[in-house]
């Protein structure tokens, strides 16, 4: 199986008018996009995808429609969390069932268990479904820290492959990057630094707002051409800073994707859309992304 490297959209999931359904045709239009872009992995169901404000049957589905129009033309993954072992284990087998290059996974994120629960977790699906994980590390919101220590004991399963971690530390991801795992950056304003500190790659969701950027940032990265790397980071990073300050992150990248000309609409309610002077902050942190180079 090919290994994961590059830049990494979870994609934006669409709703109509009234979030009550998903709007199939805007969804693949907008995964469209990000390939076209250059973007190198598709993730569905994801955070940035309202993976929380999903019904099962809708995850199986995303997984299912964006895997055939994918087809090939990207990397794929899918975010199969769930807070039962059981439940994970069906979302991955299902996801694997598609085609996925692999699964991404939450530790168990609410009222969860100790850490031997967490290894227990992720031994079972290691058993049960053969695909490569990535862990998911967001313990702002999981409740549970997946530590560079605690990372080198789940390397010892033989599908975790990947960790993908949205502290924002760089100390941090230094650490992971010296476990000898694949590191994922997914803190938003740390994505430049990642890269520079070893990361394969970034979970990115601001990339649903900016896919040309975020290639040319890594391909800058990866040929050594720092400098012009540098300058394409000075662009995104009021957007980056803006977006990691809010505490309503999903709306704020929609926003910002419908500003830059990409059609994502509105998120799910509960989720509002930002205020106007929210709105028009993000407008000011856009305004350096949208200056040519």
């Amino acid at each position: 199986m090919k290994e994961l490297k590059g830049m990494c959209v979870p994609v934006c999931t669409t709703f109509d008018s009234a979030g009550d359904s998903i709007d199939e045709v805007s969804y693949l239009k907008h995964i469209d996009a990000m390939i076209e872009a250059g973007v190198h992995i598709i993730m569905v169901c994801g955070g940035t995808g309202e993976f929380a404000y999903l019904s099962t049957e809708e995850k199986r589905r995303l997984v299912e429609i964006s895997a055939r129009h994918v087809e090939g033309r990207a990397m794929f993954v899918a975010q199969t969390s769930a807070i039962s072992t059981r439940d994970t284990i069906e979302a991955t087998k299902h996801a694997a069932d598609q085609g996925v290059d692999a699964a991404m996974i939450l530790p168990p994120y609410f009222e969860g268990p100790d850490l031997e629960g967490v290894y227990y977790h992720f031994e079972a699906i290691n058993t049960a479904v053969d695909v490569p994980i990535m862990v998911y590390n967001i313990p702002q919101h999981s409740g549970i820290d997946i530590t560079p220590d605690y990372f080198r004991r789940l390397l010892e399963l033989s599908n975790v492959r990947y960790i993908k971690d949205s502290m924002g530390d760089l100390v941090r991801i230094q650490e992971l990057v010296e476990t000898g795992g694949i590191i994922f950056n997914g803190g938003d304003p740390i994505a430049f630094q990642g890269l520079l500190a070893g990361c394969q790659g970034c979970v990115w969701g601001t990339i649903n707002a900016m896919p040309r950027e975020a290639v040319q940032l890594y391909d800058l990265v990866s040929s050594g051409r720092l400098v012009e790397a540098n300058e394409i980071w000075k662009r995104v990073l009021p957007f980056q800073l803006f977006v990691w300050s809010t505490p309503v992150y999903n709306p704020a990248v929609k926003a910002a994707a419908n500003f830059q000309g990409f059609s994502v609409g509105e998120g799910r309610k509960p989720q509002l859309v930002l205020a106007d002077s929210e709105l028009e902050r993000l407008k000011s942190a856009l305004a350096s992304l949208n200056v040519s180079s």
